[in-house]
């Protein structure tokens, strides 16, 4: 079975691959989002991950926050909703040959982690997405945890959030290491299911929203694993 799951994953990232080389061919080519949409639906497809959804995306939300598994959850995420994302990612990421050129032409959103600079930059750069008609898609852990336990938000989401007023709307993806493990070498087919949570406006006067929102989050994904024993 691990060399298969092995065999899978490889033939898995050949797929992200080949998908990423599409987009960036057909990005000057199609419409707005289209071309990153379209790379996430050939990933999708041609693994056979399935998706189940619970709740409904908000359309006028700006932000979403989302817990962070695996390279699968923006293949999700971009399939699951119709909004031109907006990813906020680590700088590191946009440096990578290849990968980095998959970011920028769609004009992301680079942050710098412990740099105070990188922060005013990344409201300059989050204003022009949602002027743009953008939705901010963040993954407020700052990295992935693969335990079920999610990390400590990182402030900048706040800060994000506060500054605009943005509306947001937390997700939670179940289990999605569970199917695609990077260091692990690791992926089998299967269904992540995608929890849309009741969206709110952020407000500066509530300067616990997004500690709760945290928890409530986590408390959601625990509920699902101990109901539905087919995700776990």
């Amino acid at each position: 079975m691990k060399i298969f799951a092995h065999v899978s994953w490889l033939f898995a990232t050949i797929v992200i691959l080949t998908s990423l080389s599409i987009m960036i061919i057909t990005f000057h080519i199609l419409p707005k989002p289209y071309s990153r949409k379209l790379a996430a639906w050939l990933i999708r497809l041609s693994i056979f991950l399935r998706v189940s959804i619970k709740g409904k995306e908000d359309p006028s939300a700006q932000l979403f926050l989302i817990n962070h598994q695996s390279d699968l959850d923006i293949v999700v995420m971009e399939t699951i909703s119709k909004k031109d994302m907006a990813w906020v990612a680590k700088k590191e990421l946009f440096d990578i040959p290849f990968f980095g050129l998959a970011l920028r032409l769609p004009k992301d959103i680079a942050v710098q982690r412990e740099s105070k600079t990188s922060l005013v930059k990344l409201l300059k750069d989050a204003k022009k997405a949602l002027e743009a008609n953008r939705a901010i898609a963040m993954f407020p852990e700052g990295t992935r945890s693969t335990n079920g336990a999610m990390l400590p938000f990182k402030s900048g989401a706040k800060l994000l959030a506060d500054s605009n007023s943005l509306i947001v709307q937390p997700v939670v993806l179940i289990q999605s290491a569970k199917y695609f493990n990077t260091k692990k070498f690791y992926y089998k087919p299967g269904c992540i299911k995608a929890i849309f949570l009741d969206s709110f406006v952020a407000s500066k006067s509530d300067g616990e929203w997004l500690k709760n929102t945290r928890l409530k989050m986590q408390k959601v994904y625990d509920d699902e694993l101990a109901n539905n024993p087919s995700n776990r």
